[in-house]
């Protein structure tokens, strides 16, 4: 089964359930993907539809944030329980040890010796750790290896 069809199952149980809620999120991830594949002329595939799931996150966290800096205590709970069903259909997220050795490996691999080699180590990390890792976070880890 792929991602889009586990989705729509999803869908199809939250209306038979009726989880309001649940079901708004689902909905809104529909639209998502399917904005994308109209815009691109495309059929998505499981790592595409990562892709538009992990963007989700993202823009939620960063709203997050901004809900919390406005007092909005409210809209922030709703943005992290869409962050909770987000997540349960991206790939099992790597541990930071698990990025700590990705990192190690890409760096001896490139042959990387300063912060001017980045964009190699990034490429090569990106390749296994995508989907599963917040990219920014491994980014940071990438600049400190690379510093040290």
């Amino acid at each position: 089964m792929t991602l889009k069809e586990r989705i729509t199952e999803d869908m199809k149980a939250a209306m038979r359930a009726s989880e309001k809620e649940r079901l708004s999120t689902i909905r809104m991830v529909q639209a998502a993907i399917k904005q994308r594949e109209v815009d691109e002329r495309i059929t998505l595939d499981d790592a595409q539809v990562i892709a538009v799931l992990e963007k989700m996150v993202k823009q939620r966290k960063e709203s997050i944030v901004q809900f919390e800096q406005g007092g909005r205590a409210d809209l922030a709970d709703k943005e992290k329980s869409e962050i909770v069903l987000l997540q349960s259909y991206l790939p099992t997220q790597l541990s930071e040890v698990e990025v700590d050795a990705i990192v190690r490996e890409a760096i001896t691999a490139t042959g990387a010796a300063s912060v001017k080699d980045m964009g190699k180590v990034m490429a090569a990390v990106k390749a296994k750790a995508a989907g599963r890792a917040d990219m920014g976070a491994v980014s940071a880890r990438i600049k400190a290896a690379l510093s040290a």
